[in-house]
């Protein structure tokens, strides 16, 4: 339900349940955790995350959150290892961002969304904590009042104001979407990986 591919220092990661909205299972994100492990240690430079079919993730798996995924640490290890990377991450939300799968999406460098997309993290509804670290960087992205309209009044966001929000860092078309991820890693690729992680480190998250 996880498809890697590496083509010249790029890693792109593809979350491939669409029957299912893309929703998270454990044994996903164990994956998504080892794949942005992986990339570190083999010096990607360029790391994509990006879903299959009109959803990128609709959050955990609704079976398994009530059997306890929606509190597992592996959310907040794999957010933990995505932000860790030294190199250039980059989310291409192919549609909607729900739940704890906005971790992912938040510890990347850039967001790229479709027009169709929307971004919400009914934590407050559902009974539910976030996972650590995500109202730090969601608050650093939209400031704490917006972070708390999403976390705390349950406020569902359109693309185009999540992209005036700093949210998202650009809107693309479906079918422009990865073009656009390639042309924004084509400078990072043609780097070392060692001048990728030089530049990543001088600027402050």
């Amino acid at each position: 339900m996880i498809d890697i591919t590496k083509d010249g220092g790029v890693w792109t990661v593809t979350l491939n349940r669409p029957d299912k909205a893309n929703s998270l299972t454990r044994a996903m994100l164990e994956d998504l955790s080892q794949a942005a492990e992986a990339a570190a240690r083999e010096a990607a430079r360029v790391f994509v995350l990006t879903g299959s079919g009109k959803v990128f993730s609709a959050g955990a798996d609704l079976d398994e959150a009530r059997a306890g995924l929606a509190t597992d640490p592996v959310w907040e290890r794999l957010s933990g290892a995505i932000a860790a990377l030294p190199c250039l991450t980059i989310a291409a939300l192919n549609g909607t961002l729900a739940g704890g799968a906005m971790g992912m999406a938040l510890a990347c460098d850039l967001r790229l969304a479709v027009p169709g997309a929307k971004f919400f993290y009914p934590v407050m509804k559902l009974g539910f904590l976030p996972q650590p670290s995500d109202p730090g960087r969601l608050a650093t992205l939209i400031g704490p009042a917006r972070a708390k309209m999403i976390l705390m009044a349950g406020a569902r966001i359109e693309a185009a104001e999540a992209l005036a929000w700093g949210l998202i860092d650009r809107i693309c078309p479906p079918e422009t979407l990865m073009t656009e991820v390639a042309a924004l890693a084509t400078d990072a690729t043609a780097a070392s990986a060692a001048h990728v992680a030089g530049i990543k480190a001088m600027i402050p998250d």
